[in-house]
């Protein structure tokens, strides 16, 4: 059986941290995983910035609230799921997830969680475990499946090389020239187009 795993922030979604930091003026949220390869430097420097603006889960989620899916993820999603399995495997957090999974006719998602105090403010995050993603690609492969796997970032890298098949879609040009080995895309048809070819191989 074959059995697609997918990124969820900058494939199907905006980036919540960059939306974050452009209601809040704050331009060193505006680092994700695309400039940034360790995720706990990644999160520490955020958790840090909120803890000295005094910024809730409740002002993150203000923000959440009013995104949308990015231009044509829910019809391609909607597509893909109507062919095949689909999981969604995230850094993000349960916490920050679930508005846009409604928006996304709730798929599947393996992500991470938030460890808020009675005030409402981010003191850490716990993964559900290191470099889940990979693990996550491996475990379904040693049940069985053939996995294909995208994203677009550095902490989606392993995902896609440990995957049967995999893509980037949407990265920066500066991961597409540091793997050049990766087929990439910007466009959901063409995106479509890649996965069903894997998933023609039967």
């Amino acid at each position: 059986m074959r059995i697609v795993c997918l990124d969820l922030e900058g494939v199907l979604i905006p980036e919540i941290w960059i939306n974050f930091a452009l209601k809040t003026g704050i331009e060193e949220l505006k680092l994700t995983t695309r400039d940034v390869p360790d995720y706990d430097v990644l999160m520490r420097g955020r958790l840090k910035i909120l803890k000295e603006r005094g910024l809730t889960l409740h002002d993150i989620r203000q923000v959440i609230g009013s995104l949308s899916p990015l231009d044509g993820a829910c019809a391609f999603l909607d597509r893909l799921r109507s062919k095949t399995q689909v999981v969604i495997l995230s850094d993000t957090f349960t916490e920050f997830a679930q508005p846009l999974m409604e928006k996304l006719a709730w798929p599947t998602i393996f992500c991470n969680s938030l460890v808020v105090d009675d005030r409402g403010m981010i003191v850490d995050y716990r993964l559900r475990q290191q470099d889940g993603k990979y693990k996550a690609v491996k475990a379904l492969q040693g049940i069985g499946f053939t996995v294909f796997a995208a994203g677009d970032s550095y902490n989606d890298l392993t995902m896609i090389k440990a995957a049967d098949q995999g893509a980037l879609f949407r990265a920066p040009q500066r991961i597409i020239e540091e793997e050049p080995q990766l087929p990439h895309t910007t466009d959901y048809e063409e995106f479509e187009t890649i996965i069903d070819e894997f998933l023609a191989k039967g």
